[in-house]
């Protein structure tokens, strides 16, 4: 782990989505944070450790979805199914797949594994995946304050983890995508999925793939805009948690008042011309009920002492 010894910054940005704005100052402790997100060789020893199941390995309970269809209350996750041609980006369901036995161990689905990929971040976990993993470690879910303080690496205000040139040099600094999304992938950064969590730079405070490579849950609850008091010059919010309750839910499943938890970060899935959130402000919704296979994490340790270790 690498410790941040906290400060103040400036959270948020007013130049890309509306949910990112507005900036406001806020001030973090110091805390403990992984250097790498959690890989599968990690999250493999915490398994074979614990005996723990992850949600997708778990065939969905009927009360709690009421209204779907019986054959769909199976085992799996989300997995991203690219398709053959340019599609209306407006219809994410048109690359997103419900795959039956995909989870963190078959990362495609039956018949996929991740053999060779030890050290490539575990995806496919759930918000409960995540909490279970961090208590065992003897860790925590970092805050979004929290995560998006140590992703700057130090660079208040930049635009990206490593300064304001997105290629500097022409160098790729993170797993993102090149080309255009969902159909074309270019891959001229070496990598067409996930990456092993040190192929890219660290940023100023010595952390890898706090852009790109995969999305990483935090502990705040959705909001659709960082808090209204937000943004006033008097005013610097101490690691505000978000608590929007009312905004954690999808208006449009009324039936099945789901939870959402913000996630940070971007992933190899982030492009020029969609989802351009491969930056430390970035911030998107998510149900913690849905593992996805972009989707990973990293802990925190809040002692100002010896960092837990991680397990190798």
């Amino acid at each position: 782990m690498v410790w941040i010894a906290g400060g103040e910054f400036g959270m948020g940005s007013d130049r890309h989505y509306p949910e990112e704005a507005p900036v406001h100052r806020v001030r973090v402790d110091g805390f403990w944070i992984d250097e790498i997100p959690v890989t599968n060789a990690q999250f493999r020893v915490f398994v074979e450790a614990t005996g723990y199941v992850t949600l997708a390995e778990v065939p969905p309970d009927p009360k709690d979805y009421p209204g779907a269809k019986p054959h769909m209350l199976r085992a799996g996750s989300v997995v991203f199914a690219p398709p053959a041609r340019p599609v209306d980006l407006r219809g994410s369901p048109q690359w997103w797949a419900f795959r039956f036995g995909a989870d963190w161990r078959h990362p495609y689905g039956p018949g996929s594994d991740i053999e060779g990929q030890d050290d490539h971040p575990v995806v496919h976990v759930a918000y409960q995946d995540v909490l279970a993993y961090a208590a065992w470690a003897g860790k925590a879910v970092p805050t979004e304050a929290e995560w998006e303080f140590a992703a700057r690496g130090g660079l208040d205000g930049a635009e990206f983890a490593w300064g304001d040139a997105f290629t500097p040099g022409g160098r790729h600094m993170a797993n993102t995508w090149q080309g255009r999304f969902p159909h074309e992938n270019l891959v001229f950064d070496g990598y067409p999925r996930t990456s092993p969590v040190r192929a890219f730079p660290a940023n100023g405070y010595g952390l890898r793939d706090m852009i790109g490579n995969v999305w990483e849950w935090t502990a705040d609850f959705w909001s659709s805009r960082h808090p209204p008091a937000a943004g006033k010059a008097c005013c610097v919010a101490h690691d505000p948690r978000g608590a929007a309750e009312q905004d954690s839910f999808d208006p449009n499943l009324p039936q099945i008042r789901i939870p959402r938890r913000v996630v940070k970060g971007g992933s190899h899935l982030c492009a020029p011309n969609y989802c351009r959130r491969y930056r430390p402000a970035a911030r998107h919704a998510q149900p913690v009920d849905t593992s996805m296979s972009h989707i990973g994490f990293r802990c925190v340790a809040r002692n100002a002492g010896t960092p837990v270790s991680s397990p190798t």
